[in-house]
């Protein structure tokens, strides 16, 4: 109820000042119904969620001792009744995006860790937020493509060509064509892995994906045409990437419609 009530607050507020706006982390279907309404009024919204609404669940947090606060990030994952939910949102389109909303607190570090020290901590001070950037595509495209919620063509659409468009990078990024930066991931659909936190090469000292196994993983990636992994071992060389600066786009520009023609902010010249 509180995260459908903030989701619809912020719709309503990016729509009296004319605002598009993207709602991060939707962890169940009452949030994505706000975003679909203001989407069937014509409201420029984008919705957006993450791994651990489609892999992880409200009984991870309920473990022994400290356990639980590896699965501690926000919104708290749901019920796993309500991981189908959100993939019905995620077939219907009105939730367009999966990203990992990586974040890096390790368990155990000294000072900076979810158990400083290894000693347990109040609920209050946990670092809140869980690792997920090198887990994201093998869950997305093992609980999705290979179990047959969504197809290949909606999963490149989910990681690729969306948010590519959306942060105005498209042509250039997120789909192959003439033209492109010929970023390319070589997958195979079929290899099983088992995630471990060795494979996710971060600095982190643990994983809430721990134990899953996945079907399909990605054995290369290309870079602009340059091989950067090849079977796990990244090949780039440090200072080889591009930084890529934005300009206006038009598919985040205000729609220049305001409720009842009153400007709440009006707009320096």
């Amino acid at each position: 109820m509180v995260e459908r009530e903030a989701t619809h607050r912020a719709i309503a507020l990016a729509e009296l000042v004319d605002q598009p706006i993207q709602v991060f982390h939707v962890s169940c279907a009452e949030a994505a119904e706000e975003i679909a309404r203001a989407q069937h009024r014509g409201v420029k919204v984008w919705g957006e969620t993450c791994p651990q609404y489609l892999a992880l669940a409200a009984a991870d947090m309920d473990r022994p001792g400290f356990d639980g606060a590896a699965y501690m990030c926000s919104p708290s994952p749901r019920s796993a009744e309500e991981q189908g939910r959100v993939w019905e949102m995620i077939r219907r389109g009105t939730l367009d995006v999966v990203s990992s909303d990586h974040c890096g607190f390790s368990m155990h570090r000294p000072g900076a860790g979810k158990q400083a020290g290894g000693t347990a901590v109040p609920f209050r001070d946990i670092p809140n937020g869980i690792p997920g950037l090198a887990a994201r595509l093998p869950i997305l495209f093992s609980e999705g493509v290979s179990k047959g919620r969504i197809s290949l063509d909606h999963f490149v659409r989910l990681t690729a060509t969306n948010p590519a468009r959306l942060m105005g990078l498209a042509p250039r990024k997120g789909a192959i064509a003439i033209g492109g930066d010929a970023d390319l991931a070589l997958w195979d659909p079929k290899k099983k892995v088992t995630i471990t936190n060795a494979l996710m090469q971060h600095a982190i000292d643990y994983t809430p994906y721990e134990g899953l196994e996945v079907t399909g993983w990605p054995v290369a990636t290309v870079r602009r045409g340059t091989v950067v992994m090849r079977d796990g071992v990244v090949q780039a060389e440090p200072g080889t990437g591009r930084f890529l600066a934005r300009g206006p786009y038009d598919f985040i520009a205000p729609r220049g419609l305001l409720p009842d023609g009153f400007d709440a902010a009006p707009r320096l010249e």
